[in-house]
């Protein structure tokens, strides 16, 4: 994997970024999922595991929704909201396959947020269980959230030559 971003296709005004959509994810052999709901910026999802397990979620542009005040929001972060889950592990199993979607579908996107409530530690658990690291408590209007992000690895790959300016050739020796 790359530490530069994917250079930019398109615009993230609505939910399509260039050629990808964010309302056709593809899930996997276990998930299947079908578009109950769009907005300008989101997606309704019924999804299904093939145990008959279900849960619906909600994949929504970070720019556009609840969250676009609440940190330093990137055009193409996307927040992802599990409702119905049976049990922790169902969370778990829904979030990772949705963040791994998600940035397999736009490879341009920094964040995948999950807003666990606030003091709820088994929805942080079964996030981090996913593969998403806790960042900071937010207050929104109605809530008060802890967010948890998945991110790429071009995104958390550091620059440790603190003698050069960042995208800049090495010096030639």
């Amino acid at each position: 994997m790359s530490a530069r971003p994917p250079a930019d296709t398109g615009t993230a005004d609505d939910i399509n970024v260039g050629p990808v959509s964010l309302a056709s994810l593809v899930l996997g052999p276990r998930w299947t999922c079908t578009t109950t709901g769009r907005s300008r910026a989101g997606v309704v999802l019924a999804m299904s595991r093939n145990d008959g397990t279900e849960v619906v979620a909600e994949v929504e542009r970070c720019c556009a929704g609840r969250l676009r005040h609440a940190y330093p929001v990137n055009a193409h972060d996307v927040e992802v909201r599990i409702a119905y889950a049976s049990s922790p592990e169902v969370l778990t199993d829904a979030l990772g396959l949705l963040a791994r979607a998600v940035q397999a579908a736009d490879p341009r996107c920094r964040r995948v947020v999950f807003a666990a409530p606030a003091g709820d530690p088994k929805a942080v658990a079964a996030a981090e269980a996913a593969g998403l690291r806790y960042v900071l408590d937010v207050d929104v209007p109605g809530a008060d959230l802890s967010l948890l992000v998945a991110e790429p690895e071009w995104v958390t790959t550091a620059d440790r030559d603190l003698d050069r300016v960042p995208g800049t050739l090495p010096p030639k020796l």
